[in-house]
């Protein structure tokens, strides 16, 4: 649905974006995340054709958005960090302002208000004016705008900056449900975003791509250990240093006759055999053993030390 290929872009002597190259599936929630300066939104306003790529190329949709950018753009919702709201309009005029320009008329543009405004949770605000609601009804308004003509593709630049814990969940809900239609790719800093809504995460750092796939398979690819929660009922205290080929250790809690534990061990394909084989060996009964998930500000930190050079 998204093909970017070695795509660079320039402004002046400054190279923002370097040789980046991925594929967005259809029907997937897909995070593109960086630190600030990474070069996030350079992408974002190159896939919606409001710059070039200097070099390169972008198709959505199978619409190259060089050669052909208004049909591009047709394919596209987008809603960049700042929504472009009209806050002297109600939240129905405003929709019905968009849904005119986006060629609606008569029945079936009434028709599209009606549902984008159920689908955005907006249909008890469509008589008040943009300035008096909240932020964050203000941030459904500008998914509502980006969703109206029935886009392929969602392009979503920084969604939820500047709303409050509540607000970042309701538009966090809001941009699931879509995602479950649509093809989403949200620019972001935020790693609680990623790991809330995305299947799938991109990670950026300084104008190009770093990782890509699941936080889970980005953090195998990296060199490290393989760290697991055990949870052991015992009599005596576990000397779980005395593990084969331990590098660490630590006991988080002991309670009674349970201890928990969180064990590391050098990567590799049945690491967990290790411990389970230690504990039947000295009577420890196993009641769980599981690999620690992937902590994603880790590999981010992995990924993405040092200065960024995008923008």
């Amino acid at each position: 649905m998204i093909d970017v290929a070695h795509v660079h872009k320039s402004y002046g002597d400054i190279r923002a974006v370097r040789d980046v190259s991925f594929t967005v599936s259809p029907g997937a929630v897909t995070g593109l995340l960086g630190p600030n300066g990474a070069g996030k939104t350079t992408i974002m306003k190159v896939l919606t054709g409001y710059h070039f790529p200097s070099e390169g190329s972008v198709t959505v949709a199978g619409v190259d958005v060089v050669s052909d950018p208004l049909e591009a753009k047709r394919r596209i919702g987008y809603l960049p960090e700042n929504a472009p709201l009209y806050p002297e309009l109600t939240v129905g005029e405003y929709l019905d302002f968009i849904a005119e320009a986006r060629g609606f008329a008569g029945a079936r543009k009434r028709a599209r208000i009606a549902e984008t405004l159920e689908r955005t949770g907006l249909s008890g605000e469509v008589s008040r004016r943009i300035d008096e609601i909240s932020k964050g009804y203000r941030q459904r308004v500008g998914l509502a705008q980006a969703i109206i003509h029935e886009p392929d593709v969602l392009i979503l630049d920084e969604p939820t900056a500047g709303l409050d814990p509540n607000q970042i969940v309701e538009i966090r809900s809001v941009i699931a449900e879509l995602g479950r239609a649509k093809t989403v790719i949200l620019s972001t800093h935020i790693m609680q975003e990623v790991e809330a809504v995305c299947g799938r995460v991109l990670i950026m750092n300084r104008g190009a791509i770093v990782a890509e796939g699941s936080t889970d398979d980005i953090a195998a690819r990296l060199k490290g250990d393989d760290v697991y929660r055990v949870v052991l009922r015992t009599r005596s205290a576990p000397a779980a240093e005395t593990i084969p080929g331990v590098r660490r250790a630590d006991t988080i809690s002991i309670e009674g006759d349970l201890t928990e534990l969180r064990v590391a061990l050098p990567r590799a394909p049945h690491s967990s055999e290790a411990i389970f084989d230690w504990s039947v060996a000295r009577g420890h009964k196993v009641l769980l053993l599981e690999r620690d998930r992937a902590n994603l500000e880790r590999v981010f930190r992995e990924l993405t030390s040092g200065d960024g050079e995008g923008r």
